[in-house]
């Protein structure tokens, strides 16, 4: 049975490495690797969570390999009915490679993914929160620098607490003046006023989980009114403890405020789940196929050609 038309905007491509890739991305690389590579896959906590991530990332070294996880994802997301997604990846990650060449990997591997799997791939680097404004500004310029070559959006991930979004305004400022639009992470495990400040300090378009806004009903009113659309990740809120059980998941209270939610699975390879499961999580929660997918059709940085021809491709379907 053919899967049903999907969008996602929020993943992060080094979380996308699954572990027989990641040990043949080593093995060229000469990256030493932990035998138990499997075992630390599996989440215990935030701060091991980060460790693993940084870990794979270090295995990530050249031009092709950033070419290769794209190309990869979207053949493992088209597998689950993805015609669109937004990639997002931290250049600060990587200190000794060359920022070009990691861009530009990146970049050409959308272009081979639509080519090979149909899947049209826009990309969105991420500012770790923890990261001085020098490295955030450098983020930014290097953003603007690969607009034309398909980078919509700018992004602010790693730990929420105790890192408000307010100090970077000046690198998202500098994107937008450049045509790249604001993508935070906001309001997954830091309370409202982390969701405020995403949009009132980085201008936010679209806001990166988002789910706590449920703490403050007139910031719930506002995103509806805005249309401002949340990237809801439901297992990977599950898998880190934001939420404690799927059944207390704010998802259904945000849609039946009216805001819009689309759905991803933030860090696949990490969180043990993949898109069709996050969808069929996001059903059980009461959020139709057809309601996440025109989510993700409102919420896409996409130029207004392709965003015509996913509305297409949703309207042409037999949605029952």
């Amino acid at each position: 049975m053919t899967p049903f038309p999907k969008i996602e905007l929020h993943v992060h491509l080094e979380g996308t490495v699954r572990a027989p890739t990641l040990r043949e991305i080593a093995r060229r690389n000469d990256y030493a690797l932990p035998d138990d590579l499997e075992s630390l896959y599996e989440f215990r906590d935030f701060a091991h969570f980060l460790t693993t991530f940084e870990l794979t990332a270090g295995a990530l070294q050249h031009y092709d390999d950033f070419r290769q996880v794209v190309v990869d994802y979207a053949a493992e997301a088209a597998s689950h009915g993805a015609i669109y997604l937004e990639g997002i990846f931290a250049p600060g990650l990587w200190r000794g490679v060359d920022t070009d060449e990691l861009f530009s990997g990146y970049c050409d591997g959308a272009v081979e993914a639509r080519e090979l799997h149909g899947v049209e791939i826009r990309l969105t680097p991420d500012i770790p929160r923890v990261y001085p404004l020098a490295d955030a500004l450098a983020t930014a310029r290097f953003a603007v620098k690969y607009r034309d070559r398909g980078v919509v959006g700018i992004g602010l991930g790693g730990p929420e607490v105790g890192h408000p979004p307010e100090p970077y305004a000046p690198a998202f400022a500098l994107a937008r003046a450049g045509g790249v639009r604001s993508v935070p992470h906001a309001g997954e495990v830091a309370g409202a006023a982390s969701v405020r400040g995403a949009l009132e300090a980085l201008g936010a378009d679209r806001l990166r989980h988002g789910i706590r806004a449920v703490e403050d009903p007139g910031l719930v009113d506002e995103l509806a009114g805005r249309g401002t659309v949340l990237d809801v990740c439901p297992l990977s809120n599950l898998r880190t403890g934001a939420v404690a059980s799927l059944a207390e998941h704010p998802l259904p209270q945000l849609v039946a405020a009216g805001v819009r939610c689309s759905i991803s699975t933030d860090d696949p390879a990490m969180f043990d789940t993949d898109l069709t499961r996050d969808y069929e999580a996001a059903e059980t929660l009461g959020v139709s196929p057809r309601a996440a997918y025109e989510a993700g059709v409102a919420g896409a940085l996409c130029d207004e050609e392709t965003r015509a021809r996913l509305q297409f491709v949703g309207d042409s379907y037999d949605w029952r």
